[in-house]
């Protein structure tokens, strides 16, 4: 399996630390090591880094970890291959563009029979399950709201319903975003934690590399950083309720709805 990082924050905040952390996890203190990606929304514009290799030896990995861009909403992933070969196109996370904005999407999950009927308005380029559920979801939500963004809530109530169908298919862990928001979608194992004043220190799991986040904030800055495991040992971090999608905005949760996948079927 594959693993998640996500940001959202209330101000432009770089995840260099996050970063260090979730970048050993890609074949050196873990076995993610079949290629990782990373994408920084900046206003309407997105900055997205994709790699085959190994996060823990990939030199853009590198360049990633010391580069400190900002950003409100970034999303990231480790990848462990199930479905697709290792190869640039199957790297996560994907992007594609919906209503003028570009929406970014990444899986931690197996999903098994997941064959939908796709009109053409988004197809997979690699041959993950992944990558052909996020055109899925997005070709529905066009559907439903035509060339009209709908407002958040209804949005958000929409993929709720569309993950209903998707994760009755297998685990479908993902974190989703238009730059806006962020929905995080626990099918079996996701954390987070938010970080407020007053701000205290924190340390790495997977690095010996502790930051007193008290010397780089203001009093003002709010940021939710959303984790397949936690990333530090001396923080206090929320483990999801597996079947739970959560909208993350301004650096807080802002709602939380329950999904209960029933039996396998196939999506038309």
């Amino acid at each position: 399996m594959c693993q998640l990082l996500g940001m959202n924050c209330n101000v432009p905040t770089d995840i260099c630390f996050s970063f260090t952390g979730f970048q050993a996890r890609g074949g050196a203190t873990d076995v993610h090591s079949d290629g990782w990606g990373i994408a920084f929304f900046e206003g309407k514009g997105t900055r997205l880094f994709l790699d085959p290799q190994p996060s823990c030896t990939s030199p853009v990995a590198e360049l990633v970890r010391h580069y400190p861009i900002r950003s409100k909403n970034v999303i990231s992933h480790i990848r462990k291959a199930t479905q697709g070969a290792i190869g640039l196109e199957n790297t996560h996370p994907f992007m594609r563009e919906l209503w003028g904005r570009y929406w970014i999407f990444a899986h931690n999950g197996n999903l098994l029979d997941f064959t939908p009927n796709l009109d053409g308005s988004f197809l997979p380029v690699g041959l993950t399950d992944s990558e052909r559920a996020f055109c899925w979801l997005l070709q529905e939500l066009r559907q439903r709201f035509g060339s009209t963004a709908p407002t958040h809530t209804a949005l958000f109530d929409a993929v709720h319903a569309l993950t209903l169908e998707i994760a009755g298919h297998g685990e479908f862990n993902f974190l989703l975003s238009n730059g806006d928001w962020l929905f995080a979608h626990a099918s079996t194992k996701l954390s987070y934690i938010i970080r407020q004043a007053p701000f205290t220190q924190a340390h790495l799991m997977d690095h010996d590399v502790t930051v007193d986040f008290s010397n780089v904030t203001t009093p003002e800055d709010r940021v939710a950083v959303i984790a397949t495991l936690p990333l530090t040992d001396n923080e206090a971090w929320i483990e999801m309720p597996a079947g739970t999608l959560w909208w993350f905005e301004e650096g807080t949760a802002t709602k939380t709805l329950a999904t209960r996948p029933g039996p396998s079927k196939k999506t038309a």
